[in-house]
């Protein structure tokens, strides 16, 4: 399978495009923003494509052209305005999608925010971000894509243990990056995560097992 990573040169993006790179199943494709991004990726010799998620679909398109899979990893980052929240996190994610299907692209996973798809349990902190991830949630929920959203608990750069709490609703925990990635990687092709969102959190069960009984 072709997978698109928006966002590759994130944190999250970054563990995922080494787990596509060394599969016999998978091939990455890094979509990022910035030259200097893609030719880090072009010099470890993956496949690349240039796309600023403020263009239009059509250009968007352009970037997913030929891949079976896309994963959205953007966002905005945290010392951007809310602005920038709702372009990229929000209006990124839709016109991805929209992308999606004008390239009859039907595999989409989207990461989100755990209990993004409850709005009594959004951080108030930044709530700007829940909104736009909940909004584009449901608008990945609506677009006829073969979805999946992934809402991990607070992030942490710790070494990822391989075990998880996946379930449709889950109290509030932390999750290393690299055990997100490998939910991911786990989700792109198996079918119980298919057209389903479910919270992620570090856990007991191995990470193959726990995308089977959500």
């Amino acid at each position: 399978m072709n997978v698109a990573v928006v966002g590759a040169n994130g944190q999250i993006g970054k563990h995922l495009i080494k787990l596509l790179q060394n599969s016999k199943d998978h091939t990455p494709r890094a979509v990022v923003r910035k030259e200097e991004q893609a030719k880090s990726f072009q010099d470890e010799k993956i496949e690349t494509a240039l796309v600023d998620l403020e263009d239009t679909v059509d250009q968007i398109a352009k970037g997913l052209d030929g891949v079976d899979a896309v994963v959205f990893t953007a966002g905005s980052g945290g010392h951007t305005g809310s602005d920038k929240t709702l372009l990229i996190d929000l209006d990124g994610a839709v016109k991805t999608m929209e992308a999606a299907s004008q390239s009859r692209i039907e595999r989409f996973i989207m990461v989100s925010a755990l209990q993004a798809h409850h709005r009594e349990n959004w951080n108030e902190s930044i709530k700007p971000y829940y909104t736009a991830k909940h909004f584009a949630d449901k608008g990945l929920e609506q677009s006829g894509l073969t979805y999946t959203i992934i809402r991990p608990g607070g992030l942490l750069n710790e070494r990822g243990t391989g075990k998880v709490a996946a379930a449709e609703n889950l109290s509030r925990g932390t999750i290393p990056r690299e055990d997100v990635a490998k939910t991911i990687f786990a989700s792109l092709t198996e079918e119980h995560t298919y057209n389903r969102g479910f919270d992620l959190v570090s856990g007991n069960d191995p990470i193959e097992q726990a995308v089977k009984k959500i």
